[in-house]
């Protein structure tokens, strides 16, 4: 019997604030944050990524973001393109549809744990899922939660997974 075909995977790590958040958190948030992170599922030569505009995928790096602040290893996978496919496009039309996107609560790095944990069984780093709840633990956070909440990312330069020339 031979033995399965590994495929690596891969978490693209963007920091949204270009360097900001580092420099500006103490005294806006009162707290240290690194970054405000985006992060992308790089398995199969694609990257994929959720925002506003449902499940994308673009080559590794092509979103106007450009290339990742950081590469994390998540390990490797034995789910094939196909079967992996076909899982994206379960999840466009279920979870992680356009309309179900929330910057603090369903977003594109809910989207990566999930798909990381279902390729590899290991979630993402924790300082990147925890960073929603750092930001509404504060005053500052919370005073603007009504209008971060009405904020819809969606990086551009992918394409829509899952349904058939792009159709909604």
């Amino acid at each position: 019997m031979e033995p399965p075909n590994l495929y690596p995977v891969k978490l693209y790590v963007y920091d949204l604030s270009k360097g900001l958040a580092r420099r500006l958190s103490p005294i806006m948030l009162g707290k240290q944050l690194e970054g405000i992170w985006h992060t992308s599922i790089v398995v199969h030569k694609d990257e994929f990524f959720f925002g506003s505009g449902g499940i994308s995928s673009c080559p590794p790096g092509g979103t106007l973001l450009g290339p990742p602040d950081s590469v994390v290893d998540v390990g490797s996978t034995e789910v094939t393109e196909e079967i992996f496919l076909e899982y994206l496009s379960s999840l466009g039309e279920s979870l992680f549809r356009g309309e179900a996107y929330n910057l603090f609560e369903h977003n594109c790095n809910t989207f990566s744990n999930e798909v990381a944990q279902f390729l590899t069984g290991r979630k993402i780093p924790s300082y990147i899922t925890d960073l929603p709840s750092e930001v509404l633990s504060t005053p500052f956070g919370q005073a603007l939660r009504p209008l971060l909440d009405s904020i819809q990312i969606q990086p551009p330069g992918g394409n829509s997974v899952g349904r058939p020339n792009g159709q909604s």
